[in-house]
């Protein structure tokens, strides 16, 4: 495999499972999210991926984030989209060696994975059900220069972000919606009274939302 992961089998196994493949953000590793998975749908093969860059002096990351002389932030986006084409490799490996559904494959992405999840939708949604993504915004740079609006139209989304993120301002996370909609496609957009990360309440907004 192309990367280092976590697994959990479904309680439930049918002759194909769902498969609920998780994506950490900035500096942190598979074990971060993988913390959802007993809580997650028993029908589902739950994955938890690490993000191919290392960081000093532990931690990963999916793409560089670096700060130029005036301490603004800005994204490694030749990286980031190297990421997408790993993850969607991945996807192809992953779906040949466990009996999942290629028709029910969701991404769930964290601040970085959740920028991410929404590329490697709009770019390979011929491998993606579904994308919660927390915390993170919809970087238009690192998508396709054309998106083909019905290849996509079966694509939904569950949008989410802290309305006091200092990491992410909220302001970056609230474009998503628009966006996605101008693209004709399925979105539920929640924010919490939180910074950068995930409440129970965000937890159980998006479970429930994947068990409809």
């Amino acid at each position: 495999m192309n990367l280092h992961y976590l697994v959990q089998e479904p309680k439930v196994k049918h002759d194909k499972n769902p498969l609920l493949l998780l994506l950490h953000g900035y500096g942190s590793n598979e074990e971060d999210l993988f913390s959802f998975a007993p809580e997650l749908p028993d029908d589902s093969y739950v994955i938890s991926v690490r993000a191919p860059y290392d960081l000093q002096p532990y931690g990963h990351a999916w793409y560089a984030i670096h700060f130029d002389a005036d301490e603004n932030k800005f994204s490694d986006n030749v990286q980031a989209k190297q990421s997408v084409e790993i993850i969607a490799s991945f996807i192809d490996e992953i779906v040949k060696k466990y009996p999942i559904d290629t028709e029910n494959v969701t991404l769930i992405g964290f601040s970085q994975g959740a920028i991410l999840s929404y590329a490697t939708a709009l770019t390979y949604p011929e491998k993606i059900s579904k994308v919660v993504a927390l915390s993170g915004y919809f970087n238009q740079e690192i998508l396709p220069e054309v998106i083909d609006t019905k290849a996509i139209s079966h694509l939904k989304f569950f949008v989410s972000h802290g309305s006091v993120d200092q990491v992410i301002p909220v302001d970056w996370a609230r474009k998503a919606k628009p966006a996605l909609e101008n693209l004709g496609l399925e979105v539920e957009y929640q924010e919490y009274p939180i910074g950068h990360g995930v409440s129970p309440k965000n937890f159980y907004d998006f479970k429930n939302w994947l068990q409809r």
